[in-house]
């Protein structure tokens, strides 16, 4: 962890999000221009790890050893020095200070909680027989073995480690593999200490494209997994990118965004630290809001003004409000909603009287959040839900990470006797049709007779 917090930012600095209104006549073109950014890695990174995947796959360890020491300035003498064993992180839980540990344990159960109740909802095998006595369903069974990236660097995440780690046990994934960068050899026990909470199984701190690259190929220490999963940064966003289908990934995840939907209702500090939330991220990180109420949000703006130079990271936020975020005023929370849908941000939080009034409206989006009462950082370490979310508007098209990413089905067919008659006749026909006869033959082979 690091020595000491950054400074309060100077009072001069300020963050100044777009404001919109949807009654302008250019009110879609700024809009897009706002909600911009483009997944494309730089040509450079792209070729970067091209390069280190291909000497990853090359040397193995080798590799991966000579990438830590250049990249995270970290000299070990083999992979056994950057494996961290079950007796580590023991030890770091064991020395944390009690409340962290408390809060620790009480954030893994509410997590495991959420996603044994998922694993029940949808996680389950299936099976049923026709009147024929023909059986279909299908066979829920667990991956054998997972990786998990956690960040390191500039910022390090034990809630990630959670949210990846325990969706994976509660799966029944028998082994988890944690890759997490610790550059200039720095660990840091809250990291260490979930990985222990989250039945973690084998942990090396190595990071970047050469992680993703070990754990996709596998090499001499580093196991390979069937799934690689959890946040990085653009090189890692590139290497796994370039090795899904050789392993399975979550996503490629891009900056980290928020959306709230107003009423006025909500105090204007709280929301105004909402947007904050995501905006300390990073700078190319998105937080927006949608209210009918324009006086509601010169409200915000004011706290916006009066809170930044209180915060350690303003200099990110401003830079992320200024760059990318959006005052919006709309004609209705109707519109707003709409607005939403179209944005299908990754966080999205109702800050409203009657939230469940609007959340009907509400179709895409990584994770919903009802009420004023709900701030999005509450679902980040310890609700419950998953905060592994689709961002830049996959939320359309895709889903938090959970139990399912962990699981495969397998399809069931017991086809019976009786069964074949129908079967066999209704296949026959259409691999004719197709052209395959030797699909038809094996059809018809177990028609009674012989033929269709």
């Amino acid at each position: 962890m690091s020595a000491s917090a950054p400074a309060p930012a100077p009072a001069a600095l300020q963050a100044r999000p777009l404001r919109l209104s949807t009654q302008a006549p250019d009110f879609e073109a700024r809009l897009q221009q706002r909600l911009h950014w483009s997944a494309e890695a730089d040509a450079a990174i792209e070729q970067r790890v091209l390069e280190i995947i291909a000497d990853v796959r090359r040397r193995g360890d080798a590799a991966v050893l000579d990438c830590t020491r250049r990249f995270d300035r970290l000299h070990a003498p083999d992979m056994a020095a950057l494996e961290l064993h079950p007796a580590e992180l023991q030890a770091a839980f064991e020395q944390l200070p009690a409340a962290q540990r408390e809060a620790l344990q009480q954030a893994a159960a509410r997590v495991r909680h959420y996603h044994q109740a998922q694993l029940q909802a949808c996680g389950q095998s299936w099976s049923y027989r026709d009147a024929d006595g023909t059986l279909l369903g299908q066979k829920v069974t667990p991956l054998e073995r997972v990786g998990i990236y956690v960040p390191g660097g500039r910022a390090a995440y034990p809630s990630s480690v959670l949210m990846n780690a325990i969706p994976a046990q509660v799966a029944g994934v028998s082994e988890i593999v944690m890759v997490v960068p610790t550059p200039d050899g720095l660990k840091n026990p809250l990291v260490l200490a979930a990985a222990h909470v989250a039945g973690v199984t084998r942990a090396y701190t190595i990071g970047g494209a050469q992680a993703v690259a070990a754990l996709a190929y596998g090499t001499q220490s580093v196991p390979k997994v069937d799934k690689i999963t959890g946040p990085g940064n653009a090189y890692v966003a590139s290497a796994k990118k370039h090795v899904f289908g050789q392993v399975g990934i979550d996503m490629i995840a891009g900056p980290s965004e928020i959306l709230v939907l107003a009423d006025g209702s909500t105090p204007p500090d709280w929301v105004a630290m909402d947007l904050f939330s995501q905006a300390e991220h990073d700078e190319l990180a998105q937080s927006i809001l949608l209210c009918p109420d324009a006086a509601y949000l010169d409200a915000v703006q004011q706290q916006i003004d009066a809170l930044l130079p209180q915060m350690p990271r303003a200099a990110i936020i401003a830079a992320s409000l200024n760059g990318r975020g959006a005052l919006i005023h709309t004609r209705s929370l109707e519109e707003a909603c709409a607005i939403s849908n179209r944005i299908a941000p990754e966080h999205l939080e109702v800050a409203c009287r009657d939230p469940q009034r609007w959340e009907p409206l509400l179709h895409h989006a990584g994770a919903i959040f009802l009420g004023a009462y709900t701030s999005e950082s509450l679902g980040d370490y310890c609700a419950g839900p998953n905060h592994v979310l689709p961002t830049a508007g996959t939320a359309r098209f895709s889903s938090p990470l959970g139990v399912y990413d962990f699981q495969k089905r397998s399809s069931l067919i017991e086809v019976s006797a009786a069964g074949a008659q129908t079967l066999g006749r209704i296949a026959s026909v259409l691999a004719h049709g197709e052209g395959l006869q030797a699909h038809a033959r094996a059809a018809e082979m177990r028609l009674v007779g012989g033929a269709a």
